[in-house]
């Protein structure tokens, strides 16, 4: 499989999983397509071609030209420069690795990860809250995660990768999407009565069965085991998180639980004051669930070898 098409597929898998439906993704892609041609020559010089075709740009090939032969990936949550030199000791020790794979963003994917985020308001309007609060509410928190990246040296991994010349990619977002379209389903169809009949379901699942054993399962963050969960709204794609005070009109728009990757301690307490129930299902366990759910779908009637690594544990549902 070439590394081009397998790209190709994850991002295309992605927008089918999108929470805010494959519609909404594909007018975002018009109206960004309208922008660019709109645009002097001068500014299109700098334009990201990528994104007139990837919604997100949290997720690009950050090194390697796109025709390589792909049949041994090196996969992980974060693969940093470590990583790297990692992947370069196993092509040494004789192990064939023809694609470094991370999960979380690097390089110029990173230094734009603050651009996904707008998705998070028309994934809240699907659940309620009114476009024009969710909007309003994300605007200062995208330009808030935007400065904070702004002095990351983001190209560290990549520059690794290419001075040791190893494809390297980073897909994000679409396996964010993946583990947060799987969990709204299991959630809408088994309807879960109380808190601790989430947990339950989510420890019925391999990645979070996994994250148990290694004391970093699902735990439930606001509330109590017999809570009852009521509506649930599972936030796990966009980026990162977003506003802390958009809790209370989560609140008003009928959202009883919240069962999401992480939580800072900001958001907890603008949760808490809300009375919304919060699990917390597990960072690593949920983004390899994303993952695997990905690969499951772009290493389809492939043979590639997938190294586990950084986090990462390959649990195949093909």
């Amino acid at each position: 499989m070439k590394l081009r098409e397998l790209y190709k597929k994850a991002i295309q898998v992605g927008i089918e999983n999108d929470p805010r439906g494959k519609d909404e993704v594909l007018k975002e892609l018009e109206k960004r397509k309208k922008e660019y041609e709109a645009l002097s020559d001068k500014k299109k010089e700098f334009f990201d071609i990528e994104s007139l075709e990837n919604p997100y740009s949290d997720s690009r090939i950050l090194f390697g030209t796109g025709d390589e032969e792909i049949k041994t990936i090196i996969a992980g949550i974060d693969m940093e420069v470590g990583e790297v030199v990692l992947a370069h000791c196993l092509r040494e020790n004789g192990n064939s690795v023809d694609l470094i794979l991370a999960h979380h963003p690097e390089g110029g994917a990173y230094a734009r990860l603050f651009a996904v985020m707008h998705m998070q308001a028309d994934i809240l309007g699907r659940f309620g809250v009114p476009i024009n609060i969710a909007e309003s509410l994300l605007e200062g928190r995208i330009k808030e995660v935007e400065r904070k990246l702004m002095p990351v040296n983001h190209t560290r991994a990549v520059d690794a990768a290419r001075l040791l010349n190893i494809p390297f990619i980073c897909l994000h977002t679409p396996a964010d999407n993946m583990v947060a379209t799987y969990l709204q389903k299991l959630f809408d169809e088994k309807k879960p009565y109380t808190l601790e009949d989430v947990i339950d379901l989510l420890l019925e699942i391999p990645e979070y069965r996994e994250a148990e054993k290694n004391n970093a399962g699902p735990k439930i963050l606001i509330g109590s085991k017999e809570r009852k969960a009521g509506k649930i709204f599972v936030d796990m794609t966009g980026g990162t998180e977003g506003s802390k005070d958009i809790f209370q009109s989560m609140a008003l728009s009928g959202i009883n639980t919240v069962v999401a990757m992480h939580l800072s301690e900001e958001h907890r307490k603008e949760a808490e004051k809300n009375h919304i129930n919060v699990v917390i299902a597990g960072h690593i366990a949920s983004d390899t669930l994303g993952l695997n759910l990905l690969l499951d779908r772009i290493t389809e009637g492939e043979e590639i070898k997938i190294l586990e690594s950084s986090g990462f544990r390959r649990f195949s549902r093909q």
